[in-house]
């Protein structure tokens, strides 16, 4: 979807305002080229006051804006910045990465044998001077358009014994995962089926993003 813009793409500066390891991994598997400047921003908002949806597209715009504003310092800003954010979601609550390996095990139990829906948020701004406006954009501060769009996926997991999580969670790949599973790996022999995009999975979704991409380039 990407090949007849990566050109474009590729004589730019692009910015992923992520650390997460598995975004990286999906954007240079597709020969995107770009630079990671992670976020600061405190992942604080009330979750009462939000859907998943809505959660997940906020924080995503929040964390983003955070690293937008250090390009505003000296005015040399990027031609593309991506934010994303991911949760998963059991009867509408919001389950996050766990805190320690009790809190695991608590997540890991309550996904067992059920189904779950992971929800990723993704942001893109480019300078609002810029030739490239995504339709339905929103103006921030003068500097920078967004825009954004969410992914859901639903889950099925295993049923699974304490033993079975218990060994999952001293490999210590849960820990830095929403909800505690990482299903491009070992968490992937929990996993029973999923009802739509792979990658929204990991954590970024790449078959949505490219069009949304596609559709930015290719119509101007």
């Amino acid at each position: 979807m990407l090949q007849p813009i990566i050109h474009i793409l590729s004589a730019q500066r692009n910015i992923l305002a992520s650390s997460s390891p598995r975004r990286k991994q999906i954007l240079e598997n597709i020969g995107l080229k770009f630079e990671v400047l992670s976020s600061s921003f405190e992942e604080n908002l009330d979750k009462s006051q939000y859907t998943p949806s809505e959660y997940v597209l906020e924080t995503a715009r929040l964390k983003t804006q955070e690293v937008a504003d250090k390009f505003k310092v000296n005015g040399l800003l990027p031609d593309l910045l991506i934010g994303a954010d991911t949760v998963v979601a059991q009867d509408n609550h919001i389950i996050e990465k766990p805190q320690d390996k009790d809190d695991a095990v608590r997540i890991l139990s309550l996904l067992s044998g059920r189904s779950h829906t992971v929800f990723t948020g993704v942001v893109i701004f480019v300078p609002a001077h810029s030739t490239v406006l995504p339709r339905g954009t929103k103006v921030l501060d003068g500097s920078y358009r967004c825009t954004g769009f969410v992914e859901s996926t639903d889950v099925f997991m295993q049923q699974m014994s304490q033993e079975v999580i218990h060994s999952y969670i001293e490999t210590g790949e849960p820990m830095d995962k929403a909800g505690a599973y990482g299903i491009q790996a070992i968490g992937g022999t929990l996993v029973e089926k999923i009802h739509g995009d792979f990658f929204n999975v990991m954590g970024f979704p790449l078959p949505r993003f490219a069009k949304e991409l596609d559709s930015i380039y290719r119509s101007h």
